[in-house]
């Protein structure tokens, strides 16, 4: 089974699962930056590991976002997190 429509589009299936896989970037890009994540005594992450998870979840929101066919999905969480991702400086 296709996860596109005919014209092009996703279909609502696809739709809600690349929302939810938003999701987890922008619940992983606030965790890191609160030093929720990545951040336990026995996690050996550099500053390096962190900004690169960071980077790579703020392009994937940022690839996901343009897509022109989300329809009436709210994305205030997803620009607030893209806005938060690149403010940060893994320390």
């Amino acid at each position: 089974m296709s996860d596109y429509n005919s014209d092009g589009t996703r279909t609502d299936a696809k739709l809600a699962k690349d929302y939810a896989a938003m999701g987890n970037s922008i619940d992983l890009i606030n965790a890191v930056i609160a030093g929720n994540a990545m951040a336990g005594e026995n996690d050996n992450y550099t500053a390096e590991d962190k900004q690169g998870v960071v980077d790579r979840n703020v392009e994937h929101l940022e690839q996901m976002k343009a897509k022109t066919d989300w329809g009436s999905e709210s994305m205030t969480a997803t620009t607030n997190a893209i806005n938060a991702g690149k403010g940060y400086t893994a320390s």
